[in-house]
C-alpha cells in the first residue's frame, strides 16, 4: 500500500514539471518527462510493484539470493584453482587437440585419414613446396649476418 502511494506521488510530481516544461514551449523534453513519470504507476497498475515488494521481504527468496552467491563463489574458486595449476589454456588446448588426432601415425608427416582426392602425383609434388621456403627463410638471416661479418672484419673488429 505504502508502495503503490510512493509511486503514485512520484507520476504526479513529474506530471507537473513535464507541464511547467510544456508552459515554456519545450514540447520534446516535456514529453519524455511525461513518459518516464508514467512508468511507475503503470508498474502499480500491472502488480509489478506488488510482487517485487513480496519478493523483498520473504526470508526465502534472501536465502535463494544467498545459493546462488555461494554457487557463483564455488564456481570462481574452481576456475581460479585451475588458473594456478600450472597448466595454459594453450596447453589445455593442445593436449583435447593431440587426442582427437590419432589418426595421425606417430612418424608420419601427414594424416593418414585425409582427403580421398589428394592422393597420388599431385599430393607428392605439393608437399616438397613448402620446404624450400622454410630454407630460404631460414638462408635469410645468415645472409645479414655475412654481410655484419664483413663490415666487422672492415674495421679490425
Amino acid at each position: 500500500m505504502l508502495a503503490e502511494t510512493i509511486c503514485s506521488a512520484v507520476s504526479a510530481a513529474g506530471l507537473g514539471i513535464a507541464a511547467v516544461t510544456a508552459y515554456r514551449k519545450r514540447f520534446l523534453t516535456a514529453t519524455r518527462i511525461a513518459a518516464y513519470s508514467l512508468v511507475p504507476v503503470g508498474l502499480v497498475l500491472t502488480g509489478v510493484v506488488e510482487w517485487v515488494a513480496g519478493i523483498a521481504f520473504k526470508p526465502s527468496v534472501w536465502l535463494g539470493f544467498g545459493v546462488l552467491g555461494l554457487s557463483w563463489l564455488l564456481f570462481m574458486t574452481t576456475r581460479a584453482i585451475e588458473r594456478r595449476s600450472g597448466t595454459t589454456r594453450a596447453e589445455r588446448k593442445a593436449a583435447r587437440a593431440a587426442g582427437r588426432n590419432e589418426a595421425v601415425a606417430p612418424a608420419a608427416s601427414a594424416p593418414s585419414l585425409g582427403a580421398g582426392g589428394t592422393a597420388g602425383p599431385a599430393a607428392a609434388s605439393a608437399k616438397p613446396t613448402p620446404q624450400p621456403k622454410k630454407k630460404q627463410e631460414a638462408a635469410a638471416p645468415g645472409d645479414d649476418f655475412s654481410d655484419i661479418e664483413a663490415i666487422l672484419k672492415k674495421h679490425g673488429i
